[in-house]
Order: structure tokens, then sequence, then C-alpha cells
């Protein structure tokens, strides 16, 4: 630990000259104003953005960042598909994907640190190797670039649609129809931690698909998507009144008893970046997920173990078999 003082000579941001000064990442810095450690002129700032003029005058006490020992990073993670550019993983639920200001346990990209996997760096080095995402509480496939330039081929492909997944979820209700659902999205203005359907937000464009339906009228579907916004497939769905059993943060309380959200990436698909091959990938429902849907869907078939070709059957004909909401 140690403390020090210095005047500004410019304007700007607080994160940002302390970061200069120090020498330190703006993470590091963003956590020492939000932990009351730094004061302007005298008064403690907790607010990164804070507006320093010049001749004022910053004081500090910089903590060391805590070194992540990847020795204590215990978690199992299936790996479906590796390549020398590509590594696919099946991401269990409750785990982050990248490290952040507001994560203290550990994450996806500590555990390749710890596995020794080569990583891409286009993305800086907390995001190594992460080209998308998935929601804490989501599950599935998820796909990690090794090389820089796999990381920009994905991210093209990212751009056209011609990488993406196709989810498994269990909602609380039947839909009434297949549907296409296409609203912009954006931050929930009365609630930060959500998004909402925003008019002005961003284009966002989901399809839904029934699958089938439980005898309590729970039921099993699969989303597609077609653009790729924060909790899209979760707001788009509360626009149809329908939740996804074990949401904690959009349901209604008689939805969120789940021990976690029932979401899976469930087939992930993206074109080779060296051979153009079409790669297709399935990601199998952890226990939790695939135990309430074998016990209690159709005992007919196995619901959990749905086959590739058909889970893009149901999209075949989705400009005549879908109703679509704008």
């Amino acid at each position: 630990m140690e403390s020090g003082e210095f005047i500004s000579k410019d304007s700007g941001r607080l994160d940002k000259l302390l970061s200069v000064w120090l020498g330190v990442s703006r993470n590091q810095v963003e956590k020492l104003i939000k932990s009351n450690l730094v004061r302007v002129d005298g008064e403690i700032v907790s607010k990164p953005s804070f507006k320093v003029l010049p001749d004022m005058k910053i004081e500090y006490i910089f903590i060391e960042a805590k070194q992540e020992s990847y020795e204590d990073i215990d978690i199992d993670i299936e790996t479906l598909y590796e390549d020398d550019d590509i590594l696919v993983v099946n991401k269990p639920s409750g785990l982050v994907v990248h490290p952040a200001p507001s994560v203290k346990e550990a994450t996806l990209v500590d555990w390749l640190r710890k596995k020794g996997v080569r990583l891409s760096t286009i993305s800086g080095e907390e995001r190594n190797g992460i080209v998308h995402r998935l929601d804490k509480d989501t599950s599935g496939a998820i796909l990690i670039a090794k090389s820089n330039f796999a990381h920009e081929e994905i991210s093209k492909q990212l751009q056209d649609r011609s990488m993406g997944r196709y989810y498994l979820a269990v909602v609380n209700y039947p839909l009434k129809d297949n549907v296409v659902v296409d609203k912009p999205i954006a931050r929930n203005p009365k609630n930060r931690l959500k998004m909402a359907i925003v008019e002005g937000g961003r284009d966002a464009k989901s399809a839904f698909a029934k699958v089938a339906q439980s005898s309590s009228s729970r039921e099993l579907i699969v989303a597609k998507l077609f653009s790729g916004r924060t909790h899209q497939i979760r707001v788009h769905l509360g626009a149809l009144n329908r939740y996804i059993l074990g949401d904690k943060l959009y349901a209604p309380k008689d939805v969120k008893s789940n021990s976690r959200i029932f979401l899976h990436a469930y087939l992930l698909y993206f074109i080779h970046p060296r051979s153009k091959e079409l790669i297709e990938v399935k990601a199998p429902l952890f226990d939790d997920m695939r135990g309430y849907i074998d016990k209690n869907f159709s005992k007919e078939r196995e619901y959990g173990d749905i086959k590739s070709d058909e889970i893009k059957s149901y999209f075949k004909d989705i400009d005549t078999n879908f109703t679509v909401i704008k």
C-alpha cells in the first residue's frame, strides 16, 4: 500500500488522469475510487467520471491489485471442440465469462489461463479470447478465439450472423404461436440492472419456436437470435408475457423458484476461419435442466437430447409459419 498526491495539469476524467499518473489500468483505478481511497481538493470522490480541472489536488491511497492464484481455481468445464484457432466449451451456470471490477470470483478467462490455453489479445487483457459472451446464469456453448486471426474472422461472422447459437429454454406458459419479436432494446431507465424494450433503442430480433408442453403447462422452446443484445431472449419473451423458469431478474416470484435459469446455448454454429467449413457444436444440457425436462415432458422421446437437424428445422419456414410482433 502506498499513498501520494499530485496537482493536475490538465482537465479530464478522474479515472483517466489517475491511471496515467500511477501507470496502472483504469479498472484498478476505478476500484480505488469506488473504495473511497481518492480525494480531490480534500473531498472524497467516488465517481470515476468526476471532472478534474487544472490545479486541482488529487490524493490517493494505492492498494496493489491482488493477483489471482490460478492454483485455487477449481472449475470443471467440458471442452466440446478444439483446434489451433478455436475452442468451444460448455459453460456452467453461475460462471462469469471475464473479469470485471465487480466480479470477485474466478471467471472463465481465469480458468483458460490456468489451463495455459493460448488466447487472442484483441479484446484486451481481461477479455483475452472472448469474442462473444453468455450471461453469468446462462449455460451452454461459448466460442473462444485462440488466435487474433480467428478472433477477427469470428467477429465478422457475428456481424453478418453466419455465426450464432440456438438456445433451449423452459418458459412458464406456452406460446400462442411460433413467433418473431422485432423490438428495440436498451437499458431499462427505471432499473439499471435490466434491459427493456425502448423506442429508439438498438435493433433486436428474436425467433421463438414451440417444442413441447408439459402437463403443468410449462413449455420447452427453441430461441434463435438475429442480433446480440444483452438479455435479449428474456426481454423479448417478457414482451409476450412469458418468462424463463428460474429467471430471478425478470420473472414473477412464482417463476423464480428454480436454483438457476433454464436457458442454455444448445447448438453453436460458425464457419471455420481457415478451412471455411461449417462447424456445428452441440452443448449437452447440465443435469439440473436435463433432469427437469426428462421428468416433466413426454417420456416417449428425449427432449433433453434434441438432434441438431431437428433444432434447425423449427426455423425453416420462419417467413411463413411465424407470427411477427413489432
